[in-house]
């Protein structure tokens, strides 16, 4: 699968993936390597299958052809638990019917790390607060979760991922429902995360190229592009994958991406 020498590098892979539902292939061979401690962003048009491979990935889904493996090793063959001490999740859609308090729904992330009716211990209450200052999210420690704002559900859910402390954080669409400057700041909170491999969903191109050491850019199932920002963000994938004109420039070694228009429906 992997040659031998970037065998130890890649954390999480999927090889010759494909997922069929409802009578239509939602994805189309997909292979992908993520590596220690990259920041890889997943772009593209809604309805592409970008969450549908995320599911995949952390086993919502089981793949209909082909295999996702966690540390080489084939994951439908690990146990949950297993699976949770390595791989933290943040999706998009959050199904806390229940109300409870903010530290613990975070308390929740330490789950992977107890035995069977373990109790959470100082250490874990330690972690779970650490992980709340880091989203600025610990004044509200003690509110119902219910009761928050959408951008703020968002924050605990992350925070309850970086309470997990695992070494991989899949996040579907991680700055949705923020205000830009908690976009900035989650986004920077992950970034210098230097020991954690991340792939993370993002529907903002300028983040994605601001952030991100590689993009992998999906269409229609399948992986149409990717590489670093500026090998995958030009000008045409960009009329192509979204329909947009835009205009691309580079300062402070960053990519700017400036949207200039729709591209007109052919008739």
């Amino acid at each position: 699968m992997y040659k031998t020498n970037e065998k130890a590098h890649v954390r999480i892979s999927a090889e010759h993936v494909g997922f069929h539902a409802g009578g239509t292939d939602i994805l189309q061979d997909i292979t992908l390597q993520i590596r220690k401690g990259e920041l890889v962003g997943l772009i593209g048009p809604n309805g592409c299958g970008k969450t549908t491979l995320l599911k995949n990935l952390y086993r919502v889904y089981q793949p209909s052809r082909g295999a996702v493996y966690l540390d080489g090793k084939e994951m439908k063959n690990m146990s949950t638990r297993t699976v949770a001490r390595q791989l933290a999740v943040l999706a998009q859609e959050h199904n806390t019917g229940f109300d409870f308090p903010v530290i613990e729904i975070v308390l929740m992330g330490r789950y992977a790390h107890k035995q069977l009716l373990e109790s959470n211990n100082d250490n874990d209450l330690d972690i779970c607060e650490k992980a709340l200052s880091l989203v600025g999210m610990l004044e509200l420690k003690n509110r119902s979760f219910l009761s928050l704002s959408g951008g703020e559900k968002q924050r605990v859910l992350l925070a309850a991922a970086f309470a997990q402390e695992a070494g991989i954080i899949i996040l579907d669409e991680p700055t949705n429902h923020l205000d830009i400057g908690y976009q900035l700041l989650i986004m920077d909170i992950i970034k210098e995360r230097k020991d954690t491999t991340v792939l993370a969903s993002i529907h903002d191109l300028n983040i994605a190229a601001h952030y991100c050491d590689r993009l992998i850019a999906m269409n229609h199932g399948e992986i149409i592009a990717a590489g670093s920002p500026e090998e995958v963000l030009t000008v045409p994938l960009m009329r192509d994958l979204f329909r947009v004109h835009t205009r691309i420039e580079k300062a402070k070694g960053k990519l700017n991406i400036f949207f200039v228009g729709a591209v007109e429906s052919e008739t």
